[in-house]
C-alpha cells in the first residue's frame, strides 16, 4: 500500500498541508535519493528531513553546526513524542552515563533522530558504534558550511563525505538557506553527491521591508528612535566585533530600552540564558555578533538591524531572513560606511591570494547592493540566480529604493561603449580593471597588460568611476553581461549583450546612492520619523547663528556647529538642559549662546504645533566623561599628546578626534605646549587668522588653502586651540 504522506505529516506535526517544496523533498528523501535542498529560512527545511527520518526504519544522523540549533529542534521533536529517546544529542558536552543513555536509545531502537556536530563525528569510539546500527540517511544542516565560497565556511566540514563513508554508505541530503551557484556546486562536488535531486525554493521573502541608512555620527541617535518607533516588537541587532556588541547593548540599556548582549565571548550558560531571555520574551532587543540566530525558532521577530554591513551578500540574506519568518512584518534595516568595507580588505591583506580574491568578490556584492538604486530586492535575488520582476513580483514595493525612487537616464550609448570596451579587453578583466580602463585609471593589472597604452584607454573618462560601476551593475542585473564566478567576477558579454550591440535601443539607468560619513537625512518641512532634519527651522538658526557671530566678532562656526544646528532641527530643545544633550553642546556652550536658540525654538514649535520628541533624548553611557576628564586632566599637566594616548589605549588621531569633541562641545583645553614644540609662532598666528576668517571650520578646505604647507594633524590641533579660546 502506497504511504500517504499527508497522513504522516498530520500524524506527527499536526499539518494538513505541506508548504512550498516539502512534499516533493520529503518523497526524494523516501525514495533514497541524494537529495540537496536550497529554502530560505522560515520555510519549513527541518520537516523535509525530520518527517522521513520518523518514517524510515533505523536512525537519521543530522549533521549540525550549532549546539543551540540542535537543542532547539531536539526539544521540538521531544514535544511531538511520548519518549525523549525520539531525538538526542551526541557531542563531549554530554557525561559518561548521558552518553551511554543515548546509545542505549539508540540500540533499542528507540531513537530515530541523533544530532552532531562535525566534530563530534570524526571520534573513532562514535564512528565504531554508529557502524554498526542501521542507519536511514545522513542530513547535512546549513551544508554552505561546507563550501570556501559560503558565508560561514568551517574547514571541518569538508571532509564530512570520508567520515560518514567510514560508517555507511547510505544517502545524503543538503540543506541550506542560502547558497549561490558557485556555493551548490561546491557542496554537491564536496560530498560526492552523485545523480542528486536538487530543489530550489524561491529566495523572495515578500513580507521583508529592506532599507540601507548612511552610517552617520547620530547614528546611535537614530538607531534608538527606530527602537523607540517600534517599542513591544522583538528585533535582532548584528554588530561585527564583542566590544561594539556590548557598547550598543550598554547604550540601549540606559535608554530603556529591554536588551541582552550575546556573543562567544560569553560562557555557555550566560549564552544560553540571553538566548532563552529573548525567544521567552523576557527582552525585546538582543545585540549580537553573528554567532547568534543560526536555527533560532523564533517567528515573531519584527526587525533585524545590522549596526555594521556583512561581509557577504549571503551572509546579509541569512541574518535579514530571521526577520517575519511567522510572514508579518520584517524590516531589515543595514548601516552603511564605505570605511567598513575598507576595514574588511585590511583584514584580507594578510590571507592567501585565492581567499583575498574570494573576500573581495563578495565583499564588492555588498557594496552594490548597498549603494545601488535599482530595487534592493531585485539586486538581492539576482545574486542567488533567481529573476524578479520588480513592477509586478510579490513584495515588489518593499524596499526604500523603490519608495523612493531616484530618475533615471539614457545609457544607451554608454552601454555600447562599455560592450565594446569589453570586446576590445578579450572580457578578461573584472568589474573595478573595466571600468579603470574606460576612466584611464592606471593601476598594476592595466599596466602589466599594457592596456594603458590601448587608444581606447580613457574613452569614458568624461563620466565618473561611481557612473560606470553603477552601469557595469545595472548591465549584470538586465542580463546584457555575467560575472564568471570561476574566475571571481571577469565579466563576460551574454546572448543579450551582443543582440543589443547589433541593434541598439533605449537603456534607461539610475545613478547610485552615494554614502558618505558625514552625508545629512535631510527633507523638506518638519521632521519625518526617519530621523530627517526641519530645513525650515535649520535656516533660521543658522540666520540667528549668523547674527550672533557679528555680534561677537567671531565666524558662524564658533557659535554652533552646523551638526549641532541639524541635530536641534531634529529634536527641538526648547530648554537650556534639553540643548545640552544636542549633538556637540556642552554645559559651557549652552549656558554661553544658548539662550536665543531655544527661544526661537519654542516659538517655532508653538507656531507650528510641533510634536516634540524629547521622551527621546538619547542618554550616555558615561563611559566617555572618565576619559574626557582625564584627557582635559592630562593636558593641564602638560603630558606629552603621545603619552596621554598610549595611556588610553588610542592612536594619535583618535585622541585628537576626542579632543575635538571636548572643545566642540564647549569645553575649554589647553594643548599650547604642544604647539609650540611642533609650530612656530608665525604658523600658529598664520593658521589661526585663517580659522579667524574661514567660512568653516572644514580641515580639507585648510588642506586645499594651504597647499601641503602644513601637515592634517597640525590644522587639526590648531583648530582645537582656536575653537578652545574663541568658542569656548
Amino acid at each position: 500500500m502506497k504511504l500517504d504522506l499527508r497522513e504522516e505529516l498530520k500524524k506527527y506535526f499536526g499539518f494538513s498541508n505541506f508548504k512550498g517544496l516539502q512534499e516533493q523533498v520529503v518523497t526524494s528523501v523516501m525514495e533514497g535519493n541524494n537529495t540537496f535542498v536550497i529554502m530560505p529560512t522560515g520555510s519549513g527545511k527541518s520537516l523535509c528531513y525530520q518527517l522521513p527520518a520518523l518514517i524510515k526504519d533505523g536512525i537519521a544522523i543530522v549533521i549540525s553546526p550549532l549546539i543551540a540549533l540542535m537543542k532547539n529542534q531536539v526539544d521540538s521533536l521531544r514535544g511531538i513524542s511520548s519518549n525523549n529517546g525520539i531525538a538526542h544529542v551526541l557531542n563531549s558536552s554530554l557525561s559518561k552515563s548521558e552518553i551511554a543513555n543515548v546509545m542505549s536509545d539508540i540500540e533499542n531502537g528507540i531513537t530515530k533522530l541523533l544530532y552532531m556536530a562535525p566534530e563530534s563525528l570524526t571520534r573513532e569510539d562514535y564512528i565504531e558504534f554508529l557502524s554498526g546500527q542501521e542507519i536511514s540517511f545522513v542530513a547535512i544542516d546549513e551544508a554552505h558550511c561546507i563550501s570556501e565560497w559560503g558565508h560561514d565556511f568551517r574547514p571541518e566540514y569538508r571532509n564530512l563525505k570520508n567520515i560518514i563513508a567510514q560508517i555507511v554508505d547510505v544517502p545524503i541530503v543538503g540543506l541550506t538557506a542560502t547558497a549561490t551557484q558557485k556555493v551548490q556546486e561546491d557542496i554537491i562536488k564536496t560530498l560526492d553527491m552523485k545523480d542528486v535531486k536538487k530543489f530550489k525554493a524561491s529566495f523572495n521573502r515578500p513580507n521583508l521591508f529592506y532599507e540601507v541608512r548612511p552610517k552617520t555620527k547620530n547614528i546611535n541617535t537614530d538607531l534608538i528612535r527606530f527602537l523607540k518607533g517600534n517599542a513591544g516588537k522583538s528585533g535582532i541587532i548584528y554588530c561585527l566585533s564583542r566590544k561594539k556588541v556590548e557598547e550598543i547593548a550598554k547604550l540601549l540599556e540606559v535608554n530603556n530600552i529591554k536588551v541582552v548582549p550575546y556573543h562567544a565571548g560569553f560562557d555557555a550558560k550566560t549564552r544560553a540564558r540571553h538566548q532563552d531571555m529573548f525567544l521567552m520574551e523576557d527582552v525585546e532587543v538582543v545585540v549580537a555578533t553573528i554567532a547568534f540566530g543560526m536555527g533560532i525558532d523564533k517567528p515573531d521577530v519584527r526587525f533585524v538591524i545590522h549596526y555594521d554591513i556583512s561581509k557577504s551578500l549571503e551572509s546579509y540574506y541569512q541574518e535579514t531572513g530571521r526577520a517575519g519568518r511567522d510572514g508579518g512584518e520584517g524590516h531589515c534595516l543595514a548601516y552603511y560606511d564605505y570605511k567598513d568595507i575598507e576595514k574588511f580588505e585590511k583584514f584580507l591583506a594578510g590571507k592567501p591570494i585565492a581567499e583575498q580574491e574570494i573576500g573581495s568578490a563578495l565583499l564588492q556584492e555588498v557594496v552594490g547592493y548597498a549603494e545601488t538604486s535599482m530595487s534592493r530586492r531585485k539586486c538581492l535575488l539576482q545574486y542567488f540566480g533567481e529573476t524578479f520582476d520588480e513592477v509586478n513580483g510579490p513584495g515588489a514595493e518593499m524596499d526604500d529604493n523603490t519608495r523612493n525612487p531616484k530618475p533615471k537616464l539614457e545609457a544607451k550609448d554608454d552601454l555600447l561603449l562599455m560592450l565594446e570596451v569589453m570586446r576590445k579587453i578579450n572580457e578578461k578583466y573584472k568589474s573595478k580593471e573595466l571600468v579603470n580602463t574606460i576612466v584611464g585609471e592606471v593601476n598594476a593589472v592595466l599596466k602589466s597588460h599594457k592596456t594603458d597604452e590601448k587608444n581606447f584607454f580613457g574613452c569614458g573618462r568624461d563620466k565618473n568611476v561611481g557612473h560606470w560601476t553603477a552601469l557595469v551593475r545595472q548591465a549584470i542585473m538586465a542580463g546584457f553581461i555575467k560575472k564568471e564566478i570561476e574566475q571571481y567576477g571577469v565579466l563576460k558579454i551574454l546572448e543579450k549583450g551582443n543582440n543589443f550591440t547589433e541593434q541598439p535601443y533605449s537603456f534607461m539607468m539610475v545613478k547610485d546612492r552615494v554614502y558618505e560619513s558625514n552625508e545629512k537625512i535631510a527633507v523638506t518641512g518638519a521632521r519625518d520619523k526617519h530621523a530627517a532634519f526641519d530645513e525650515i527651522l535649520v535656516k533660521m538658526l543658522n540666520d540667528l547663528k549668523k547674527s550672533l557671530a557679528t555680534k561677537h566678532g567671531v565666524p558662524p562656526y564658533v557659535i554652533f556647529q552646523e551638526t549641532s544646528i541639524e541635530d536641534m532641527a531634529m529634536k527641538y530643545p526648547t530648554t537650556i538642559n534639553e540643548l545640552t544633550s544636542i549633538f556637540g553642546v556642552g554645559e559651557g556652550k549652552a549656558k554661553k549662546y544658548g539662550k536665543p536658540f531655544v527661544e526661537l525654538i519654542a516659538k517655532y514649535v508653538q507656531e507650528h504645533e510641533i510634536e516634540r520628541p524629547f521622551d527621546f533624548v538619547v542618554k550616555s553611557t558615561g563611559e566617555n566623561s572618565g576619559l574626557k576628564l582625564s584627557i582635559i586632566q592630562n593636558t593641564d599637566r602638560k603630558l606629552p599628546l603621545e603619552e596621554i594616548a598610549k595611556s588610553k589605549g588610542l592612536v594619535l588621531d583618535d585622541l585628537i578626534m576626542e579632543m575635538q569633541t571636548i572643545v566642540f562641545s564647549g569645553t575649554k583645553l589647553n594643548i599650547d605646549y604642544h604647539i609650540d614644540e611642533i609650530l612656530d609662532e608665525d604658523q600658529q598666528e598664520e593658521i589661526f587668522d585663517y580659522f579667524m576668517e574661514a567660512e568653516n571650520n572644514q580641515i580639507k578646505e585648510a588642506m586645499k588653502e594651504f597647499d601641503g604647507a602644513y601637515e592634517e594633524y597640525e590644522l587639526k590641533l590648531m583648530r582645537i586651540q582656536f575653537m578652545s579660546k574663541m568658542a569656548n
